[in-house]
């Protein structure tokens, strides 16, 4: 199985890079690991419905059928750590291909791509940028990975 993290739009952001290629390198221990980027798409006159729609079809054409879908989504369940790390074992359990988690953009997500997941995951009440969100979200897998073998890193 390949977990694959989906973000729109690349970042020139130093530090987010640098959290992120961080964990990365620390996911790879565990899991086959990969981030994907789906292209900025340009502003222009759009609106954020037809941003919305445009990333969605650029998100939708990524994807396999097969693919387990999870949305990194303001909206979504929360979990603990010890929590996401059980939904994470259940999730592998079902042996998907390909398991997707799914950053959007500053709009969030298209219904088109909220229709095809499978779940959606909030890492918090509070509000952060698509762009933020990253470095979170991979220090959370990376520590559901270490609850799941037993390893010392998470504290409760």
């Amino acid at each position: 199985m390949k977990i694959i993290f989906l973000v729109v739009g690349k970042t020139n952001e130093s530090w987010i890079n640098d959290g992120m290629n961080e964990y990365e390198k620390r996911l790879k221990h565990y899991a086959s690991f990969s981030v994907e980027v789906i292209p900025d798409i340009k502003v222009g006159k759009r609106n954020e419905d037809e941003l919305k729609r445009m990333e969605g079809e650029a998100i939708l054409k990524f994807l396999e059928p097969s693919d387990k879908v999870i949305l990194l989504d303001e909206n979504g369940r929360q979990h603990g750590s010890r929590q996401f790390s059980n939904e994470l074992q259940k999730w592998m359990n079902a042996s998907p291909k390909r398991l997707v988690f799914i950053v959007g953009g500053a709009f969030g997500f298209a219904k088109d791509v909220s229709d095809r997941a499978e779940s959606a995951l909030s890492l918090s009440k509070m509000t952060f940028t698509h762009q933020m969100i990253r470095p979170f979200f991979v220090e959370q897998l990376y520590r559901a990975f270490t609850i799941l073998k037993g390893e010392k890193y998470h504290n409760d």
